[in-house]
């Protein structure tokens, strides 16, 4: 009994505690007396679902096989710390919602809000901060743009689910009268040209070029512009068009930013890292991360060249509990992941379009060299197939066919889950360009938000 009591005072307690919105209150203020000391431009970016897992997976995928060692990604060359990620809810493991106000706005709030508190309070996020002092602002995503994370910058709402009403609020929401974003790219032309109202029509009223094909991103001459390129998000980098898309939209945007006078804060979120690990799929998570690394690589050829620019770049999770190595096995074979070249459910669809495709060891061999480049021993082969074949009498057989596909190329991997949700583990922090030296260390992921909008109000004066 005496336990039992001791376990209901401690979950009080914690009922208390968590009824409280948490702030960013040990995060410093940066003892700057010089603005000069400080970028004039900030370049943030966040790799959704992106824990050490995958950079570390990616340093063995990106491997150049002709030399010994194993070559450093951007990933290892721009490292400086680790951040927290937990929620203000009775939890420590996060949604994106709830992670992505924290590097937003510096406050933790519970799991689903976008940018409000537990009342539903708005909080202010870094970008209405820079719009409010005259600075350019800038979301690059490839979900839709009123997702989780870009809706915690340019929004506040109760529920993250509440996706029409977020897309209204990015014309509802404004400072001097103009929407918080001069540029926006990614999808959701579903949220935004529906039946009743489109709101792309009302973001050219008030001067904003519209385009909803990535291939015209180059007629954007600009600011302010909108760019929605897919209903929702855009294709995934396997088996894309521009299998590095948001590079190719980061390009553009610092392009569009760099061609203006005034600073300019740049979001970009590398959003379906975490839609490969909710899926289990690491060759889809592999081509989402080169994408990412690429857009790395491209920021920090501008800051070499525009030096007054910092770069800062976390995760605000991880997804999936990815491990190198399974089976007690001392191994790990990301370099095969480079021959699979179409998407597991893509390779499902195809199988129940056509089922001839599972006849024998043979024509499946054949169908399977089309999109799983690999070599299949004969008896792997054939256990493989009886397996599909089996799924077919099965309710939604595509998608059990795809979940076979997949644990068919973790095990040629050797490639580990444990869960198809978040984890609570601790995700890496990246910066690099003047005020990086801020960013080192273990940090929360408030204190990543603070510091960044300490930054935004030291550059005007307004530094707490």
């Amino acid at each position: 009994m005496h336990q039992l009591n001791k376990l209901l005072t401690i979950s009080a307690l914690c009922s208390c505690f968590a009824s409280q919105p948490l702030l960013a209150q040990d995060a410093p203020s940066l003892h700057v007396t010089d603005a000069k000391q400080l970028p004039k431009n900030i370049i943030y970016l966040i790799g959704d679902g992106m824990g050490p897992a995958y950079t570390t997976a990616y340093r063995y995928y990106a491997d150049n096989p002709t030399t010994r060692v194993v070559e450093k990604t951007i990933f290892d060359q721009l490292l400086v710390g680790m951040s927290s990620t937990y929620p203000d809810d009775d939890t420590y493991v996060t949604d994106s919602a709830s992670s992505a106000t924290a590097l937003a706005t510096s406050h933790k709030t519970y799991n689903g809000a976008i940018s409000v508190d537990h009342e539903h309070n708005p909080l202010s996020t870094m970008l209405e901060v820079a719009k409010a002092q005259g600075k350019l602002t800038a979301v690059v995503v490839t979900s839709q743009i009123n997702h989780a994370t870009p809706a915690s910058f340019l929004a506040h709402n109760q529920s993250r689910k509440n996706y029409d009403e977020i897309a209204d609020s990015y014309l509802s929401n404004v400072i001097n009268g103009r929407p918080i974003a001069d540029l926006m790219l990614g999808g959701g032309t579903r949220y935004f040209v529906r039946e009743h109202r489109d709101l792309t029509q009302e973001f050219t009223q008030l001067g904003y070029q519209y385009i909803d094909k990535l291939s015209d991103l180059n007629t954007i001459k600009s600011l302010p512009a909108l760019g929605l390129f897919a209903p929702k998000g855009l294709p995934f980098a396997l088996g894309s068009e521009d299998p590095l898309r948001l590079a190719t939209m980061t390009h553009k945007a610092l392009e569009l930013l760099s061609d203006q006078e005034a600073p300019f804060v740049l979001m970009v979120e590398a959003s379906q890292i975490d839609w490969c690990g909710h899926r289990n799929d690491v060759a889809c998570a592999m081509n989402e991360m080169h994408d990412f690394a690429t857009t790395l690589e491209h920021v920090k050829t501008f800051i070499d060249a525009n030096p007054d620019t910092l770069l800062v770049a976390t995760a605000d999770h991880s997804t999936g509990g990815l491990t190198l190595g399974s089976d007690g096995v001392y191994q790990w074979k990301g370099k095969l992941l480079h021959y699979v070249t179409s998407l597991p459910n893509a390779i499902a669809r195809a199988i129940v379009d056509d089922l001839t495709v599972l006849d024998t060891s043979a024509t499946l061999s054949t169908f399977l060299a089309q999109h799983i480049r690999f070599n299949i021993d004969a008896k792997n082969l054939d256990s493989l197939r009886l397996q599909l074949n089996s799924r077919l009498t099965e309710e939604k057989s595509a998608k059990l066919i795809e979940k076979d596909l997949l644990h068919f190329i973790d095990k040629a991997t050797y490639t580990g889950w444990t869960t198809s949700g978040h984890t609570a583990i601790d995700v890496p922090i990246f910066a690099y360009g003047k005020g990086q030296q801020f960013f080192t260390g273990h940090k929360d992921n408030t204190e990543i938000g603070a510091r960044l909008i300490d930054i935004i109000k030291a550059q005007d004066g307004k530094t707490k």
